[in-house]
């Protein structure tokens, strides 16, 4: 996953202010003790960081893969 990608997700998901806490604030167990911000900085994979925001998060499993553009579009037309 590229690095625009997962903050589109992140932004799509919980919207550009609280993605940004949850970024700086967030420390993720399954990433070694890692905040997010720290662990892309590390290195580790934004889809890893993804998936381990996520999981902590409770996002339904059939949000992981981020949300239909359609879908979000229609939303936004309605």
């Amino acid at each position: 996953m590229r690095l625009s990608d997962f903050h589109t997700k992140m932004n799509d998901e919980f919207g550009a202010s609280f993605s940004g806490l949850l970024l700086k604030d967030l420390v993720l167990l399954e990433l070694a003790d890692q905040t997010g911000q720290a662990a892309l900085a590390n290195g580790v994979d934004p889809k890893e960081v993804w998936l381990a925001i996520c999981k902590a998060q409770g996002v339904p499993p059939e949000r992981w893969q981020g949300l239909n553009k359609k879908t979000k579009k229609q939303h936004a037309d309605e």
